[in-house]
């Protein structure tokens, strides 16, 4: 299938018209839908952190849930132990779950493909499991931890869905900023390559360790800062909101998406949102959650919306060229 493009000159309004519609959005749904908006935002974010590990530097990674547990446990411990604002917060939960992705990742990151996969599946049932054990008698065990405090911004405390929906796709519009400078960044195009073809990379001097490892902590990190803003939006959290099941949603995300920053929105909302639209159906949705995935392998196994051919701005090079062959004349 051709993929379509579009202009330069109608990115800018058509961008303008996506962030419009999503701010008028909440007046015309009720607060169920609301909530769900909201949960397909968190879903997007951490799909869009996924996808720098996944989408980008092709490594397969099934354990993602474990570092949104990291910062979401961080965040609740400091908050209810030390009465930090929650959103003061956001570093220190992406710093330790980068942290934690560094030393789990360090000794993996060699492995390729379906090793690399099991090992990280792991990954989440050790966090799991030493969550539920009350580690150093921090995370509350089986019954989590209480009393989490609501976010304020300038003095005004966030409670309500329809604030935190701001508050959470202003971070995903924050990080598809972010993560395009990066897609288009030396260390972006390198993590293409690195995707495409690790040891033909490897020949053309890129440390493909050290980037799959930057990709890997970057990730992380980005996960970890949305386990803040889940933490501050449920006030309670507890091993069982971090599951090997999470993690699947997170991938399947992506892969649906095809590994560009719009189609992993799109798949987010898949993933996150159909379900619910179908809860009438709530015996069977799964299912067909299920053979949807499969039809859409089947059709379009590149994903929904893959990214384009990258494209290089030669201009620069173009008119110095032009310059030379001037002189020359």
């Amino acid at each position: 299938m051709k993929r379509v493009r579009f202009p330069e000159g109608a990115k800018i309004p058509a961008v303008a018209v996506l962030i419009m519609i999503a701010a008028l959005l909440p007046q015309v749904l009720n607060q169920y839908w609301i909530a769900v908006c909201v949960s397909v935002g968190l879903g997007a974010l951490l799909s869009l952190s996924l996808n720098v590990i996944l989408g980008q530097a092709g490594i397969f990674n099934m354990g993602h849930a474990a570092f949104y547990a990291v910062g979401a446990y961080v965040t609740a411990v400091l908050n209810t132990r030390l009465q930090i604002p929650v959103l003061w917060l956001l570093p220190a939960a992406g710093a330790a779950a980068g942290l934690c992705a560094l030393l789990v990742a360090r000794p993996i990151i060699h492995l390729r493909g379906d090793y690399l996969l099991i090992v990280t599946i792991g990954i989440v049932e050790i966090v799991r499991i030493a969550l539920i054990n009350d580690v150093g008698g921090l995370t509350g065990g089986a019954n989590g931890i209480f009393g989490i405090a609501r976010p304020e911004i300038f003095g005004v405390r966030i409670r309500r869905d329809i604030q935190f929906y701001y508050l959470i796709w202003g971070a995903v519009g924050l990080t598809v900023l972010l993560f395009s400078r990066l897609n288009r960044s030396r260390v972006g195009r390198a993590l293409s390559c690195i995707k495409e073809d690790d040891i033909a990379a490897e020949g053309c001097g890129i440390d493909v360790a050290r980037c799959k490892l930057l990709a890997f902590v970057l990730g992380a990190s980005w996960a970890g800062m949305a386990g803040t803003l889940f933490a501050a939006r449920m006030t309670i959290i507890s091993p069982g909101s971090f599951t090997f099941w999470d993690s699947v949603l997170l991938f399947a995300a992506v892969i649906l998406g095809g590994g560009s920053q719009a189609g992993v929105i799109l798949g987010a909302f898949l993933v996150f949102g159909l379900p619910e639209i179908f809860r009438d159906f709530a015996s069977a949705r799964m299912l067909i959650f299920g053979l949807a995935l499969m039809v859409m392998m089947v059709i379009r196994p590149q994903g929904i919306l893959p990214p384009g051919s990258r494209r290089y701005d030669t201009g620069f090079l173009s008119r110095r060229e032009r310059a030379a062959g001037d002189g020359r004349t």
